[in-house]
């Protein structure tokens, strides 16, 4: 699993079909070779739009704390 900003990918069960990529706002997400989503997490929001648009839930909100 990696974990960008807010938002985490567990990648063997992403299909790469794009739909979190779609209704991301801040463009913050690309398919990587075809295989995996990738996040970016500067431009990340944490929005959880892309969460609720992946239709094999493999992308998850993450609760960052302070340290």
């Amino acid at each position: 699993m990696r974990v960008s900003g807010k938002v985490a990918c567990l990648s063997p069960g992403c299909a790469a079909c794009g739909c979190c990529q779609r209704v991301c706002p801040r463009d913050a997400i690309h398919i990587y070779r075809g295989v995996e989503a990738r996040i970016d997490r500067e431009r990340c929001a944490g929005c959880g739009l892309c969460a609720r648009a992946c239709p094999a839930s493999v992308l998850s909100l993450v609760e960052r704390r302070a340290v």
